[in-house]
């Protein structure tokens, strides 16, 4: 178990760190910053490398939402979720404080929303509570399914950290508008304690709907892919 939680927490450290770093530090840098496609990207990237560097200790989950969806899909013991959460939010908010004393090494400083997600005001198109908390279930619910069914014995060995890294681009690209994109409650919750916004008092919702999209998108494949 140690091992499996000591790859959770750096799994997750890795996401949150490049993946809003990628936010922080390089999406608008003068000229050549990357843009939403370059972050939407990075966060498929982190996926995919550390599923390969160290999913096969825990199931390279990096996100309790996925973990809850892999109790619900009959992949991972109930009695194992409560660590793996802790783990994951751990690693995310200690690669929040990271990147927050980085990031204060630039002369004039300001975190800002500092990559955390909302709606509403905290919305970066100003999307309303009800889209955002439809568009967090949504899109994880097919995550968490895209996640099942790649990883079944009948599935091609070796390609489903890259269908699932990028499922979770795509994801990005849809939704970084509407709520920044979340997916992922340890994600939100590394980088909202270090925002200057009011991040924390809406980040009930980024772990409401995660898990609830993941619960159903786990309850679908099971009813799809019965026969397996």
């Amino acid at each position: 178990m140690p091992q499996k939680l000591a790859a959770e927490f750096f799994g997750t450290f890795w996401l949150v760190f490049c993946g809003c770093g990628s936010a922080v530090l390089a999406a608008a840098f003068p000229e050549v910053g990357i843009g939403l496609l370059g972050v939407a990207l990075a966060f498929g990237l982190t996926v995919v490398t550390m599923a390969y560097a160290v999913g096969r200790f825990s199931g390279g989950h990096f996100n309790p939402a996925v973990s809850v969806g892999m109790v619900v899909g009959g992949r991972m013991p109930a009695s194992d979720l409560p660590g793996y959460i802790i783990a994951q939010v751990v690693g995310g908010i200690v690669a929040g404080a990271v990147l927050y004393v980085i990031a204060s090494g630039q002369p004039g400083f300001s975190a800002g929303g500092f990559a955390s997600n909302g709606y509403g005001e905290l919305s970066p198109g100003k999307y309303s509570l009800l889209s955002g908390l439809l568009i967090e279930a949504v899109l994880t619910a097919f995550f968490i399914f895209i996640i099942l069914a790649t990883t079944t014995a009948k599935a091609s060995a070796g390609f489903a950290p890259l269908a699932i890294g990028l499922t979770l681009t795509l994801i990005h690209l849809v939704s970084i508008p509407v709520t920044n994109t979340s997916v992922n409650p340890a994600r939100s919750t590394g980088v909202a304690l270090f925002a200057e916004t009011g991040a924390l008092g809406q980040l009930w919702l980024f772990w409401l709907a995660p898990i609830a999209g993941a619960a159903i998108g786990a309850v679908i494949w099971k009813a799809i892919y019965a026969d397996e």
